[in-house]
């Protein structure tokens, strides 16, 4: 083939497409009901009953509409269930916002020291270029919920409800980049001009003063400290006074969330099983616990969620939501579509293969709260997501173990479920990846 597109193979092509009689009977089925209605497998959404062997019991299914915090309300989600069932409390919820507060500073002072670290190279290396390229957001990851948690507390939801913009964050964040890229101008320009680290962190510290108080006046000022009232399931009303945030984390959740590590499955040729790595320049909360993996294989990944399942503690994992699922009947199925056929062509690519070209990563996090095992092994799990009831079955999914094979990259699990050679080998200097590694991306899917 010629490097040009001509008009004698755009009329082969013609030709080609128009002999097969069944081309027009799809083309006409999908130009009215889409891809995904004519593709759509039935059996799929038949096998994956809502139903399953070992299911913990959880509370009201929460909602981060329109922003990317999934996996801040699925970390909170885990930690809410200790509440739950300590002090039965019905549908309680821990304060999203609060954590949005300070993951947003936290953020903005984890960008600045990105750009001073980086003073010494030019605006358009590709590494500055990265940290510039966006500097806040709403996704994280498992260690950055836990630098907040420890750091900041939690807060019941009523203390810090959801604001108009933690609801809405696009354009809050839209506003605070802006702030965060002049910021970037004033250091570099700074630096340029001769003066001092010293001078130049002062100036970083005028910024962060206006940053927190745009946060304030999109989300309010956090609480420094409060009162936890609630009634119990017998009605029996309850009253704490002048709670900090950092010791109702320590007192009433009671959780040590060190304990939990990142596990993921990442089958690319640069990631070998057993080994642990982290992400340059990928974080939130400066001096706080770098982002850390444990590689392993799929197996080894499920095996580590049902033991915690199993155990009645539910598992916070990251997945790529957005493929081969159905948000509405809220069915997860590697062959819930059949794109192919349809097409007439072919899409395989291994899960690999998807990572290394850019067909994949992680966009959302979720907690698994049940499996269903058979013959001792899984065959669909149990998912509670943050989109409001109105999905799935009251808002929880059902998801194949096909889907988990191939599209679930990580779960959080317990270092006691860990063998010993695991729990070794997590502990060992982790191998640096680049900020543009797909281990690197963020939750941030809604």
């Amino acid at each position: 083939m010629d490097k040009n597109i001509t008009n004698e193979f755009v009329n082969c092509w013609s030709e080609s497409f128009n002999n097969n009689s069944q081309n027009s009977v799809l083309m006409n089925a999908i130009k009215k009901n889409g891809i995904d209605q004519v593709t759509i497998n039935s059996n799929k959404l038949v096998e994956n009953q809502p139903v399953f062997s070992e299911e913990i019991k959880t509370g009201k299914v929460t909602d981060q509409k329109k922003s990317g915090r999934c996996w801040m309300f699925a970390g909170l989600n885990v930690l809410r269930q200790r509440i739950i069932e300590k002090y039965g409390i019905k549908d309680f919820e821990l304060s999203q916002c609060y954590l949005m507060f300070w993951d947003k500073l936290e953020k903005s002072n984890y960008f600045l020291e990105s750009i001073i670290d980086t003073l010494d190279k030019e605006i358009d290396s590709r590494i500055v270029m990265w940290i510039l390229d966006n500097p806040i957001q709403d996704g994280g990851q498992w260690d950055m919920f836990c630098n907040l948690v420890e750091k900041y507390g939690v807060v019941p939801k009523y203390i810090m409800p959801e604001t108009f913009q933690s609801s809405q964050s696009n354009v809050m964040n839209r506003l605070l980049s802006l702030k965060l890229r002049q910021g970037a101008l004033r250091l570099r320009k700074a630096h340029e001009s001769g003066a001092a680290i010293e001078s130049v962190r002062n100036e970083k510290e005028k910024i962060l003063n206006e940053v927190y108080a745009m946060l304030c006046l999109f989300l309010g000022e956090p609480p420094k400290k409060f009162d936890f009232e609630y009634r119990d399931d017998d009605n029996k009303f309850h009253r704490y006074e002048n709670i900090t945030p950092i010791s109702f984390y320590h007192d009433f959740v009671g959780t040590d969330i060190r304990e939990y590590v990142s596990v993921i499955n990442a089958p690319t040729k640069d990631k070998a099983f057993n080994t642990s790595y982290t992400v340059a320049y990928l974080g939130n909360v400066k001096g706080g616990k770098e982002i850390k993996y444990l590689n392993v294989d799929i197996n080894t990944l499920k095996d580590l969620a049902v033991k915690q399942l199993r155990n009645e503690e539910p598992v916070w994992f990251g997945c790529d939501v957005g493929k081969m699922s159905q948000s509405d009947a809220g069915i997860m199925d590697a062959k819930l579509f059949d794109y192919g056929p349809a097409l007439n062509t072919d899409f395989s690519m291994s899960k690999g293969d998807r990572l290394d070209y850019c067909e994949s990563c992680l966009t959302h996090a979720m907690v698994l709260t049940g499996v269903n095992l058979k013959d001792g092994k899984p065959n669909r799990w149990k998912v509670e997501n943050s989109w409001g009831e109105e999905k799935g079955t009251k808002g929880y999914f059902v998801m194949s173990d096909s889907w988990f094979d191939e599209y679930t990259y990580q779960v959080v699990i317990n270092k006691k479920y860990l063998s010993d050679d695991l729990r070794r080998t997590f502990e060992k200097e982790p191998v640096v990846l680049n900020p543009w590694d797909p281990m690197g991306s963020l939750a941030i899917i809604r």
